[in-house]
């Protein structure tokens, strides 16, 4: 079993920077690949960002189109921890962003996660 709590999100400027984090509980975090989701109002919930671990080092990192240049994904599997360095925000980027784990990179990427995050809101105003 996997508990997953985001922090980090918050109201900032269209081009601000903004730092999301999410701490995973239990002693199997290195396992999963982990990722970033978000769902803005109105819309279906779109994959973000992936990232997994080889056992040691980070083997496979992977962003959907609308942030890749922008977002950065990372882990510290010593602190149990995932990131999401948001850079240049945009309006658009505004959204609940959901922290989410699962076996593999490709099954995260396809949104078939095994545990969420309840969720923080990011909101870029302009």
């Amino acid at each position: 079993q996997v508990q997953l709590v985001e922090s980090g999100g918050g109201l900032v400027q269209a081009g601000d920077s903004l730092r999301l984090a999410c701490a995973a509980s239990g002693r199997t975090f290195a396992r999963y690949a982990m990722g970033w989701f978000r769902q803005a109002p109105g819309k279906e919930r779109e994959f973000v960002a992936a990232i997994t671990w080889s056992g040691t080092s980070t083997s496979y990192v992977n962003y959907a189109d609308s942030v890749r240049g922008r977002f950065t994904i990372s882990r510290d599997n010593a602190k149990n921890t995932v990131y999401l360095q948001m850079n240049s925000l945009k309006l658009e980027d505004t959204a609940v962003y959901y922290c989410a784990a699962a076996t593999t990179g490709t099954r995260l990427r396809s949104g078939l996660v095994d545990y969420w995050g309840q969720g923080t809101q990011v909101t870029v105003s302009s």
